[in-house]
């Protein structure tokens, strides 16, 4: 309707392209005044916080939409070649497609956010973390190619069956020459789901190097150690091997501190003396309860075993460290001697 008036009062075709132009682009500030004054404020009334993001994601889209919808618009005002006009629209089409994409992304990855923080009755998010950041990463691309896809169909006329059919027999190639990655993706994905690892997790690999998960990608996971270096780990080496992760089945881990003292000693003295001494460290937890083990009958001395839990696995080394210097210093005062090896040595005379 618009158009066709300016068709009665302008008669220059690149007047009323401009014209059109124009017109769309105060449309487009409207729309994004209405969104950023009214409908953000509107929003921010309610006890959810999922309005706000999803008016705060589509707002400038939006209003990059109204600007190129214009623009299609004063393309049918003035004349060109056939081939030169359905170029521009094929143009001017996929780009207003891409932005209805951006929309359906950014809306979608908003909602799947807020699934991975769903809490029941206070508990802990019913979704993991990782797991979702997986998903979304899936969707992420899904909506891509299907956006792809249908831009090549209907916008540029390209037959999507053959492609399809030519793109199977080219994907059963590429999945035999990336067999390796293809296992580090299917790796990935069994970590998550299985829920073995998680970012934060401090895990012990088969070659004995500990360190931090930092993060869980669709091909490696990278590790950060102690020495601050990052172990870049292919998925499918985590999956298929056995894994240390102090983190799981909760943060408590015990401590086992082995301690020796000399023959002659009293031994339930010492068992209730290093007992006292490990009550007294300050991450220690009483339940389960601790115990002393005399292990073994030495060369050189009587051997003993402390076992002890801490409340958080980042506080074994500390604990351990202040368990030994606790059970040192006491059996010291206790004048309880602490051996060394030893042997006697007999020498025969000729």
């Amino acid at each position: 309707m618009v158009i066709s008036i300016l068709e009665q009062y302008i008669s220059n075709q690149y007047l009323r392209a401009f014209v059109i132009v124009l017109l769309f682009f105060v449309i487009s500030e409207i729309i994004y005044w209405i969104f950023k004054h009214i409908f953000l404020k509107l929003s921010k009334k309610t006890k959810t916080n999922l309005d706000n993001q999803i008016v705060e994601a589509v707002t400038k889209p939006s209003s990059l939409f109204f600007i190129f919808l214009g623009l299609r618009l004063s393309i049918t005002q003035l004349v060109f070649s056939e081939n030169i006009t359905k170029i521009i629209y094929g143009i001017n089409n996929t780009v207003l497609i891409l932005i209805v994409g951006v929309i359906a992304s950014r809306i979608l990855t908003i909602l799947l956010n807020e699934w991975s923080n769903i809490n029941i009755n206070g508990k802990v998010p019913k979704i993991d973390k990782n797991l979702s950041k997986f998903f979304k990463k899936i969707a992420y691309i899904s909506v891509y190619i299907l956006i792809f896809i249908y831009i090549l169909g209907s916008v540029w006329g390209v037959q999507i069956g053959p492609l399809l059919a030519s793109l199977g027999v080219i994907g059963i190639a590429v999945a035999l020459a990336l067999q390796n990655t293809l296992g580090n993706v299917f790796g990935g994905v069994s970590l998550l789901i299985d829920k073995n690892l998680s970012e934060g997790d401090m895990v012990e690999l088969e070659d004995g190097k500990v360190g931090t998960v930092l993060d869980i990608g669709f091909r490696s996971t990278k590790i950060k150690t102690f020495d601050n270096e990052i172990l870049v780990v292919p998925n499918s080496m985590l999956s298929n091997s056995i894994l240390k992760n102090y983190a799981k089945p909760n943060l408590s881990e015990r401590v086992v501190v082995p301690f020796s003292v000399a023959y002659g000693s009293n031994i339930e003295k010492v068992k209730k003396l290093v007992m006292m001494e490990i009550k007294k460290i300050k991450s220690y937890i009483p339940e389960p309860e601790p115990f002393v083990r005399f292990t073994e009958m030495g060369d050189s001395s009587l051997n003993f075993k402390v076992y002890f839990w801490v409340e958080d696995y980042i506080e074994k080394w500390i604990a351990l460290d202040e368990a030994n210097t606790k059970i040192y210093n006491a059996l010291n005062k206790a004048k309880i001697s602490i051996p060394f090896p030893q042997r006697d040595v007999h020498i025969k005379k000729r």
